[in-house]
Formats: structure tokens, sequence, C-alpha cells
């Protein structure tokens, strides 16, 4: 059935879900899982003014640090499960966008993400990566809610 799965996260609580659920079926199909944290790029993230305050020098090492905090988490929890976990930060991408490309890079036949549910006028500011994940990607795509 699945032999790689991908595990997107970006260390929220609801992210969490998505981790618990993906390992769970890791470990009940004996399969590999990579999970990935994706940073956006820095001009996505301090436009303007902001980017005076925040140095693209502090903004790349904070992100390396936040996605090796949440990656090294999952591979924990991965490990105490006895799965297979690969991590990797993804960075200067759009999350859908790096979410896909890893799943097509790595042979992944399933993508395991959460939603935050956004709705009204939040969707249309922030997007939704897992409804461009959903509709741009050939991988299956497992969203836990």
């Amino acid at each position: 059935m699945y032999k790689h799965i991908l595990i997107a996260t970006d260390g929220s609580e609801l992210a969490q879900k998505a981790v618990a659920q993906g390992l769970a079926i890791a470990k009940a199909l004996g399969t590999k899982v990579t999970a990935i944290n994706v940073s956006e790029p820095w001009v996505a993230v301090a436009p303007g003014e902001v980017a005076m305050a925040f140095p693209i020098k502090d903004y790349e090492e904070s992100v390396v640090a936040n996605a090796a905090r949440i990656l090294s988490a999952v591979e924990t929890e991965a490990k105490a499960l006895g799965v297979e976990c690969n991590t990797l930060h993804v960075k200067d991408q759009f999350p859908a966008e790096g979410i896909i490309e890893t799943a097509d890079k790595l042979g992944c036949d399933l993508i395991v993400m959460s939603s935050h549910g956004r709705r009204g006028l939040m969707r249309f500011l922030l997007g939704s990566q897992a409804n461009k994940v959903l509709t741009h990607s050939t991988t299956p795509v497992l969203i836990c809610r």
C-alpha cells in the first residue's frame, strides 16, 4: 500500500495531530516517514518597513532553530514508536509548493498534514496551504483536522 509517507508540520498543536496520525499509519503499515517543515521566504514574512526591524540574518537563524526543534520532536516520537523517520527542513518556499515538490522528489505515496480550517477573510488573506496541496498534488493527501 504506502511505502513512504511525507508528514508536513509547522509545529502547531493542530499539526501535531497530523504527526501522530501519520506516524500511527506508518507503524501499522511498516512504512518509512519523512517529516518536513517548510519555511517561507523572508520577503513573504517581512515586507517593507518590517524588513528593516527584522534583518534577514535574524530571520534565517530563527527559522533554522525553529525547524530543528519541531523536527526533533517528530523524530523522537517516531523513534518511540519504532518508525523509521527522516527529517527535512525546506527553506525559502511557500508551504504548499515545498510539500508537493518534496513529495514528488522523494517518491512519497502519501502526504499527511493538518488544516487550520480558516474561513472567511482569514482564509482569503492567508490562503489555505492544505487546499493548495489537495488541488495541486498528484500524491494522495490525508488532511487531519
